[in-house]
């Protein structure tokens, strides 16, 4: 099995290591990840400007590719012509913190698999709910028994994976559950400062609070212990919209 791995947090980035590490143990990993931390970039492409790859050369780590780019431009590039063949699935992570509810809209890290979906590969974000790396080598672990079992029981059709690994010891996990998002509340206010010129500058605020922990939600599988494992769409028709007889009033007759 070969797996293409990439991440938002940058290539020094511990939940990257981590992930890499286990998963050399059951596939052959091509590591296309980001200079630099790109959280919250989405799914941002590049346009402006060339991009440049170097490739580590330590020798601990073949085929480990470091991109001046996004999430999205390390997927894109490493599938679109720099690699001679076509991954089996797409991995990405480990993310330093939850994706979980509309997280996802705006994580590179799912970022990062979604573009490897887009290609018509199976793809799969990893994040670690806590952003202290606590039992991260176990976070691995769980990461490769989930494609371990992913690669011998892949659906005809890919899918969008978004799993959130809560950051407990192996005596207080429990295993998998199979999750929809929850919902948060409204963000937090945007926190104003003063620059050094004395200029105003903004901060964006921390995101809202879980609103819907109901069950079989991502919040509460994690909470309870559980990590989450929610299958994603990308489709955003609103279909019911389009069935509906008042719509016609919001377009225009001509």
């Amino acid at each position: 099995m070969r797996i293409l791995l990439s991440n938002d947090d940058g290539y020094l980035a511990s939940g990257l290591l981590a992930l890499y590490k286990s998963l050399l143990t059951i596939a052959d990993v091509t590591v296309f990840a980001p200079a630099q931390n790109h959280s919250g970039t989405s799914n941002a492409l590049t346009l402006q400007r060339p991009l440049t790859i170097h490739k580590i050369q330590d020798g601990s780590q073949k085929d480990f590719y470091v991109v001046d780019g996004t999430p999205t431009d390390c997927v894109h590039i490493a599938l679109t012509g720099f690699l001679d063949f076509v991954p089996d699935m797409v991995v990405s992570g480990i993310n330093r913190g939850q994706n979980m509810a509309e997280d996802v809209i705006y994580s590179g890290t799912v970022a990062a698999a979604v573009e490897g979906y887009f290609f018509g590969l199976h793809s799969v974000a990893f994040s670690q709910v806590d952003r202290n790396w606590e039992n991260l080598a176990q976070s691995g672990d769980i990461c490769q028994k989930f494609i371990a079992n992913l690669a011998q029981n892949k659906p005809a059709n890919p899918i969008l994976w978004n799993v959130n690994i809560p950051s407990l010891s192996t005596l207080e996990y429990k295993g998998f559950h199979l999750t929809r998002l929850g919902k948060r509340h409204n963000s937090q206010a945007v926190i104003k400062e003063k620059s050094p010129r004395g200029e105003n500058i903004y901060w964006i605020g921390p995101p809202g609070n879980p609103k819907d922990i109901s069950e079989n939600t991502d919040f509460h599988a994690t909470s309870n212990g559980y990590t989450s494992v929610t299958p994603l769409q990308l489709d955003l028709t609103h279909y019911d919209a389009l069935k509906s007889n008042w719509i016609k009033s919001c377009i225009p007759n001509e």
